[in-house]
């Protein structure tokens, strides 16, 4: 399913999430289920799929990982429950400095600091990987759309990392 067609936007990487949930709220009203409670059972069972299409796409559009793997499908390259590992090796680097700052966090005696520029850290390299990852996806080449791939891997892999500090700092909270 295009879940682009279905909110009435053109596939692309920028999509307005208020006019994305003006939307959402618009085709529940239409197809909700309790609108065919009077119905047939096959009218009351569409009802349902189509909620659950819905409620799918929206989950799918207003996030930008999620949202850059349909982009992809719809291209013909499908990232799900792939176990292709990016093989940039100055962001492997990365990655390992970075998990080190995150196993320091807790020996630290300024753990503030350290969380604070991790996050600024990980926020400006995620806003560098999705402004290129917008346009490799606008794109017509197919070499383009794999080197969109490598970057979701890489945004995958900075949504996992945040979690991780924000689990660090909890946890720091929790001993205070």
């Amino acid at each position: 399913m295009n879940y682009f067609e279905l909110f009435s936007f053109s596939p692309s990487f920028d999509v307005d999430t208020a006019l994305l949930a003006h939307r959402y709220r618009d085709l529940q009203k239409a197809v909700h289920p309790d609108k065919f409670a009077h119905s047939t059972e096959q009218d009351k069972r569409l009802a349902v799929q189509r909620t659950a299409q819905i409620n799918d796409g929206f989950q799918t559009l207003k996030n930008p990982v999620l949202r850059a793997e349909h982009l992809l499908a719809l291209k013909g390259i499908v990232l799900s429950h792939e176990s292709t590992t990016v093989k940039d090796t100055a962001f492997l680097i990365q990655q390992m400095q970075w998990r080190e700052s995150l196993e320091d966090i807790t020996d630290s005696h300024a753990p503030d600091d350290l969380i604070s520029d991790l996050n600024q850290s990980f926020t400006d390299y995620s806003l560098l990987i999705t402004s290129t990852l917008a346009r490799l996806l606008e794109s017509e080449e197919q070499s383009d759309w794999l080197l969109a791939a490598d970057h979701v891997r890489k945004l995958k892999f900075m949504v996992k990392l945040q979690d991780e500090l924000i689990k660090v700092e909890d946890a720091l909270f929790d001993n205070d």
